[in-house]
């Protein structure tokens, strides 16, 4: 097999300009290049008379993790996914938890290098029922990630892709063919918020969620970050809360999470529980059915229980399962209610490890 790595990579979704610039098609920032220009994400770029990406292959590392981390609660539950993301984002986020990454102007740190099917490979030898796309967001490396998920499906490893959803319509439409489920962050609820902190807009990720959910067959959960002071007041999760009941439909799973400082926003204090828990509290109230709070220790908001009866089907200590009682069809065995997700004969064991991996070379 020819491991050899293109590092300009052919990109998709782009055209010429009268002026003689070349305009980006992949996400809303549009950005416009001249001969040797960077967009945004610094990851596409232009070279001559066409626009490349130049991570294709390349990875800041390779880690398994458990899939409750993405955070994906309904999707193969226990089960471990091979994690991989490059460098770079087409947000701007002053909040970024990952920022050593996906701000990374330094494309030497991307020191592992894998095509394609050597993921799949590298997949399947580790038993990971499915490959993550995160670290950084899948959007800008797309052509890699799609590609990757081609290899997987044809051995049997399905795909996730874990994102802030910023993305034109065309792209999106084939990026998400390609997925088996995705958790996309919705980083706040207003117009103010979005353009203040993340440098970006709202309604393009609503028109991702809404996509997702009732154009294509890739599963969907939702994580938003809450940040004191920012995107965390009664009224804005109200408003969230209710669009996603009323747009998405109760059984989208969404998840609360705890912001710590850092990047930008170190003079912000970490969300305490009771932010998280007040969340959760406005969410169930909106009717929303399955709501979980994370990068906390909190057994009630890592609960799944049936929408029929009431009773807990799933109970997870940080991400390791500790009780799953769904029967073979993923069907509640007390009165016969089907939950929502995507469920195997059984949970896996992986457990909260993390284990990092070298992919090697063929």
């Amino acid at each position: 097999m020819d491991e050899r790595i293109d590092v300009s990579h052919p990109a998709r979704w782009w055209h010429r300009l009268e002026d003689g610039r070349l305009q980006c098609d992949l996400c809303p920032r549009d950005c416009k290049l001249h001969e040797g220009q960077r967009g945004l994400c610094f990851v596409r770029a232009r070279e001559g008379d066409a626009m490349v990406l130049t991570t294709h292959g390349r990875s800041s590392g390779f880690c398994i993790d458990p899939i409750e981390k993405k955070p994906l609660n309904h999707f193969l539950p226990g089960s471990s996914v091979f994690s991989f993301g490059t460098a770079g984002c087409n947000l701007a986020c002053k909040f970024c938890q990952n920022w050593d990454i996906s701000k990374s102007r330094e494309m030497d740190r991307l020191m592992d290098a894998a095509s394609p099917e050597r993921i799949a490979q590298a997949a399947q030898e580790t038993a990971c029922a499915s490959v993550a796309f995160t670290y950084n967001d899948p959007v800008i490396f797309a052509e890699y990630a799609m590609d990757a998920a081609d290899a997987c499906h044809a051995l049997g490893v399905q795909t996730v892709a874990v994102t802030a959803g910023y993305m034109h319509a065309a792209p999106r439409r084939e990026f998400y063919a390609k997925m088996d489920a995705a958790n996309v962050d919705l980083k706040g609820f207003s117009e103010a918020f979005y353009f203040q902190q993340t440098g970006a807009h709202l309604a393009p990720v609503l028109d991702t969620l809404q996509f997702i959910v009732h154009e294509t067959g890739c599963w969907l959960e939702i994580t938003t970050l809450l940040i004191p002071g920012h995107n965390d007041s009664d009224a804005e999760l109200d408003a969230m809360t209710r669009w996603i009941a009323e747009h998405l439909g109760r059984e989208v799973p969404l998840h609360f999470t705890a912001f710590h400082p850092d990047y930008k926003l170190t003079e912000v204090p970490a969300t305490p529980l009771a932010t998280l828990q007040r969340a959760r509290r406005i969410a169930l109230a909106n009717g929303l059915a399955h709501v979980y709070t994370g990068n906390v220790h909190d057994r009630d908001g890592g609960r799944t229980t049936c929408t029929g009866c009431g009773e807990a089907l799933i109970e997870r200590d940080w991400h390791a399962v500790t009780r799953y009682e769904l029967d073979a069809l993923g069907a509640c065995p007390h009165c016969g209610t089907a939950l929502a997700g995507r469920f195997g004969a059984a949970a896996g064991h992986f457990g909260r490890r993390r284990i990092p991996v070298r992919v090697a070379m063929r």
